[in-house]
């Protein structure tokens, strides 16, 4: 569902779960803070579930999400955006980042791209930033080459260059480095590479490409997710400008860890939105455990 924002004070935003597992205290806090600042500004919090993963994606899973996310008392306009039936507005994304000739086949595995990363590289030192990133194995193809076995990963050199001079900007609400930001190009080279836009394993869009065109798509304004996607925000900024999308305002939050200090995952089923739920905890009592938590 798309959603106008005049209609909305101004204000969309979303929570846009997997159907890979069961929500944890992670999650909740997440939809929490979503749907607590829409209702602040008198917006509007949608619900997208990102079911491309086919792999993975299990429908029980998403029944588990919309029961999880009703019993905590959060409600959403219906009907949903589902990731599984947006394989044609991704495609559209990538003839037109193929047409500005910044993307490009890459049939590289994970294997290949150690073993590249394992081999002296002409002029870089050991713990380069560029030595991390992908080597660029398959950067000379041309998109005719493209199989069903490629990948399609961006061409962060050419597509950098092709902003010259346009200043890739963004502003942050969020607790973690507030304010308005720039992206550093010589960062995004270096740092980030070429990042991949389409999976080979599931032959559809991967994140970076279908968060930036759905998020256009339903006419989010405000995204809020965790502070593990910050590193992400200049290249969701770079895509923005190259398919001419509008830019939205970003709220990064902490992150629910455990005692050890790490980040939950759906494998942790002791602390998923179902275990609370069948051991007697109220939803008042689980939006209390998510906030002492946060680290």
């Amino acid at each position: 569902m798309a959603v106008d924002p005049k209609s909305a004070n101004g204000f969309v935003t979303r929570f846009a779960p997997s159907p890979t597992g069961l929500l944890h205290l992670g999650h909740a806090y997440s939809a929490l803070t979503a749907w607590e600042a829409a209702s602040a500004a008198g917006g509007v919090c949608l619900l997208r579930i990102e079911d491309t993963d086919t792999t993975r994606v299990r429908p029980e899973f998403e029944t588990a999400i919309f029961d999880d996310l009703a019993w905590l008392g959060l409600s959403w306009p219906e009907p949903v955006m589902r990731q599984s039936e947006r394989h044609a507005a991704y495609e559209q994304a990538l003839e037109r980042l193929g047409r500005l000739g910044v993307i490009y086949p890459c049939r590289c595995t994970r294997a290949d791209i150690r073993a590249a990363l394992a081999a002296p590289q002409e002029g870089a030192m050991s713990g380069d930033a560029g030595a991390t990133v992908y080597p660029g194995t398959c950067r000379g193809r041309a998109m005719d080459e493209a199989g069903p076995d490629d990948a399609i990963r961006l061409d962060m050199d050419r597509a950098l260059g092709l902003l010259e001079g346009e200043t890739l900007a963004w502003h942050e609400t969020g607790p973690i480095h507030p304010g308005r930001h720039v992206a550093d190009p010589a960062a995004m080279r270096n740092e980030i590479g070429d990042v991949v836009l389409a999976r080979k394993d599931i032959g559809t869009a991967a994140y970076h490409l279908s968060v930036v065109v759905d998020d256009a798509a339903q006419g989010v304004t405000h995204v809020v997710r965790g502070r593990d996607l910050l590193e992400s925000t200049p290249i969701h900024r770079l895509l923005q400008a190259l398919l001419e999308l509008p830019v939205p305002v970003w709220f990064h939050h902490e992150l629910v860890r455990d005692e050890a200090g790490r980040r939950l995952a759906k494998r942790d089923d002791a602390r998923s939105i179902r275990a609370y739920r069948e051991g007697g905890t109220s939803p008042d009592e689980v939006k209390t455990l998510c906030r002492i938590q946060i680290k």
